[in-house]
């Protein structure tokens, strides 16, 4: 079939899209930019379409000769009308999506009891999303409950807080029983669901419920961790969220519909999908973790939460205002090998030079709202355009010359870190640059108050930029 995948370099897109090539089907996606997926594995096999499912006039051409289509768009970062803006989104697809044979959707397990109103917004939203598709087109909703992968929100919510507290107190909704779900387990219903009309309504799907306390003791068992977790009646879901904001690489902003999304029972009814699919045979929460676990072990974490921040359509452009530090240096090696020094920054291997002033920058950052150095990065040498680095966001990347990453530390501005290797005289030019777009005065005073440090910290990480790529070139040599 035909298939138009919306949402394709999020968490579930990005890993959905292998699985239908490998089936042999022929894929588009929508997406805001082009650039990005094309650096995916899979970029070059599908069809890009560049658009919007909140700017109807792009869904169109989108749309046409589609068959199938996986709606897997949602407002996680938004604001506070994200619930209106993902109304709107499904309605103009439904609008433009008259003649699809069908619609599968990812929505989520709707919290709370019998006649209790549920007290996640996020998950009301989605549960919205839905009834637009299914009222308007032939629609296969599948709600799920917390996706547990390497890489996955719910997923890395649990694992730092487990593995960075011994002991915990936590609010007694720790005791609410959940129904999680191993993303492989997803990713084989929303394949399985392709061209069944049978399938068409909601279907839960999940495996045994247990509770979150559970969650985190069942993965300190597989790890071998000693862990005391009390549950007293205190901390209101906001509070909590905030503590897993500071604990985790979580930022706020998502820890908030995470947290809420547990405070009630989240268990759904899978008689349905047992019916429908009784090939699927969920695994276990403890399988899952341990799948994830050594996913990233062996360092293939396909997708991660990080992939789905918003665009805010920044973008460095050379123009007059912004203030620019340059340093060179000719390296003995080729420019991959100077690529690989400079794109596998960040995250455990931390940023090769003054990493207590680098650790310090994010603790200051994090306690001002940013996101500090707490996020890491999904892989420990390859980087895709849009991904997160500690701090830092790939807004380009064209191995095996250039890497530019925005900061998105709290800053009077707008900040960049590029890398360039650019081939010379038998070896490499490594160009380091530091860019910044103050905003008004105080913006001016932070870069020049800073320079001092820039001086002392970028002048050394270039050096030792150029120390990894002769490193790098020389274990090559080695290994041919």
């Amino acid at each position: 079939m035909k298939i138009l995948v919306t949402g394709a370099t999020g968490y579930i897109g990005g890993r959905i899209i292998p699985r239908l090539l490998e089936e042999g089907h022929a894929v588009r996606i929508l997406t805001r930019d082009r650039e990005r997926a094309l650096a995916r594995p899979w970029g070059q096999a599908v069809e890009i379409c560049v658009g919007d499912v909140l700017q109807p006039e792009t869904l169109v051409e989108a749309l046409a000769g589609i068959d199938v289509a996986y709606y897997l768009v949602h407002s996680m970062y938004g604001g506070s009308d994200f619930a209106a803006k993902d109304r709107q989104a499904a309605e103009h697809f439904v609008a433009a999506g008259q003649g699809l044979r069908q619609v599968i959707y990812l929505g989520g397990i709707v919290p709370g009891r019998d006649g209790e109103r549920a007290a996640s917004k996020h998950l009301e939203s989605r549960a919205e999303v839905g009834e637009v598709l299914r009222s308007g087109l032939p629609t296969t909703e599948f709600r799920a409950g917390p996706i547990i992968g390497s890489g996955s929100a719910s997923f890395e919510m649990v694992r730092y807080l487990t593995e960075r507290l011994p002991a915990m107190v936590a609010p007694r909704w720790i005791l609410n029983e959940v129904q999680p779900i191993s993303v492989g387990d997803v990713l084989d219903y929303l394949v399985a669901a392709l061209g069944r009309d049978d399938a068409f309504g909601v279907i839960d799907i999940g495996t045994k419920p247990v509770t979150f306390r559970q969650m985190m003791t069942l993965y300190a068992e597989v790890r071998g961790l000693p862990r005391l977790i009390v549950p007293v009646p205190v901390l209101a879901p906001k509070l909590a969220a905030l503590w897993v904001g500071l604990v985790t690489p979580i930022p706020n902003s998502l820890a908030v519909p995470l947290v809420e999304g547990v405070v009630q029972p989240v268990l759904g009814d899978d008689t349905r999908a047992r019916a429908l699919f009784p090939e699927i045979q969920p695994r276990s929460y403890r399988d899952a973790v341990g799948r994830a676990l050594a996913r990233i072990k062996d360092g293939e974490v396909a997708t991660r939460w990080t992939m789905s921040g918003e665009d805010d359509g920044v973008r460095l452009v050379d123009r007059e205002g912004i203030v620019r530090e340059v340093r060179t240096r000719w390296v003995d090696a080729d420019p991959a090998s100077t690529f690989r020094a400079f794109s596998s920054l960040g995250g455990e291997r931390g940023w090769r030079v003054w990493n207590w002033a680098w650790k310090a920058r994010g603790l200051i950052d994090q306690f001002i709202g940013g996101p500090g150095l707490r996020v890491g990065r999904r892989d420990p040498e390859h980087v895709y355009p849009g991904e997160a680095i500690d701090f830092w966001r790939v807004e380009e990347v064209r191995p095996p010359n250039l890497l530019r990453l925005r900061a998105e530390m709290k800053v009077p501005g707008t900040a960049w870190l590029q890398f360039e290797a650019v081939a010379e005289k038998g070896g490499t030019r490594l160009i380091q640059t530091a860019f910044f777009a103050p905003t008004g005065f105080w913006g001016w005073a932070y870069w020049y108050g800073i320079y001092p440090f820039h001086a002392l910290i970028f002048s050394d990480m270039v050096e030792a930029v150029a120390r990894d790529a002769e490193h790098f070139a020389e274990s090559s040599l080695v290994a041919a």
